[in-house]
């Protein structure tokens, strides 16, 4: 069991205030937490089989690829600026 001594200095760690009434509840509720947990690692390290997914790709074929460049002349007759064969920006870099 986790002491009110402890909490205090772990609040204190984290730069959290604790009241007194969550200073009576809180060393009840790490050990409850802390009891799960090793019950979780008991189940772990027994050897029980781990669950796996099987693996498949998600991306898709590119099936339907188009030919490069059919679409380059729409995109650049909707930027607001243009240069030959790029898009005109603000210069960012000094």
């Amino acid at each position: 069991m986790i002491s009110k001594e402890d909490v205090k200095k772990l609040a204190n760690l984290s730069r959290i205030s604790v009241s007194d009434e969550e200073l009576e509840s809180i060393p009840g509720e790490i050990s409850a937490i802390l009891d799960y947990v090793s019950q979780i690692d008991k189940a772990v390290s027994s050897g029980a089989p781990a669950v796996t997914y099987p693996l498949k790709n998600v991306m898709r074929e590119d099936a339907n690829a188009h030919e490069s460049g059919v679409h380059t002349e729409a995109i650049l007759n909707e930027a607001p600026k243009r240069e030959g064969e790029y898009v005109k920006v603000k210069k960012i870099l000094g």
